[in-house]
């Protein structure tokens, strides 16, 4: 599943949180780099409000300078603990040559195209998984994961016959926003908090923290994502 893209890559250093004092709103901006494929605020931490998106190698060399401020075309990202000399990016990046000549010695193309022919096979722990069978869902009422949602609560399986223009009256906007808005910002995915009103719900079921999961795994339980 997803990791540090939906925050599950652990803590932030002492120092990072220390630097924000006790009111992170009114501190530094913390920021991430990561090569995911989001760079939504707060999606890797709760508490990085600044994110982007970069190659691994980059995300690497961004970890090592230790601050996004450096112009890594121009800065060098550290000093050489031997020489004492500056290192830049320059200094470190492979050349084509170079990967190519890892990739041959690592990649191997016939267990890749056996892995992909297989993928939807599952291996012996997916096909040991129960599997209920029937046109509808059958829905565990002891599951804090999947629950019906309330809004479908009347909604008959047979679509009702109309007579003349289909039309929609009454309709109203949902959510209007202005700048600066995210899909998280009205569904998050990120991990779910011990102290936020969710982590008390899956409390409240007996759940571990460890076991929360994230926000995104979660959609399926209305009862979490309206907390």
């Amino acid at each position: 599943g997803c990791m540090t893209c939906v925050g599950n890559s652990g803590e932030l250093q002492k120092q990072a949180t220390d630097a924000l004092g006790d009111n992170p709103a009114s501190g530094p901006v913390l920021a991430g780099v990561l090569s995911g494929n989001r760079n939504f605020e707060a999606r890797v931490h709760p508490l990085v409000a600044a994110n982007y998106l970069a190659s691994p190698p980059l995300v690497v060399a961004f970890a090592l300078a230790g601050s996004v401020d450096k112009d890594l075309t121009t800065e060098p990202i550290g000093v050489s603990t031997k020489t004492g000399d500056d290192v830049y990016l320059r200094d470190l990046w492979p050349t084509p040559e170079e990967i190519r000549k890892v990739e041959a010695g690592a990649v191997e193309p016939e267990r890749v195209r056996d892995l992909y022919e297989q993928a939807l096979q599952g291996d012996d722990q997916w096909k040991a998984l129960p599997a209920p069978t029937g046109e509808l869902f059958q829905y565990d009422p002891e599951s804090s994961y999947i629950q019906p949602p309330p809004f479908l609560d009347g909604v008959q399986l047979e679509v009702p016959e109309t007579k003349g223009d289909f039309k929609l009256e009454g309709v109203r906007c949902l959510l209007k926003f202005g700048d600066s808005i995210t899909t998280d910002h009205i569904s998050p995915v990120s991990r779910i908090p011990a102290d936020s009103h969710s982590g008390r719900y899956l409390q409240s079921l007996g759940v571990d923290a460890k076991d929360f999961g994230s926000y995104g795994t979660r959609r399926g339980n209305a009862e979490v994502m309206v907390r």
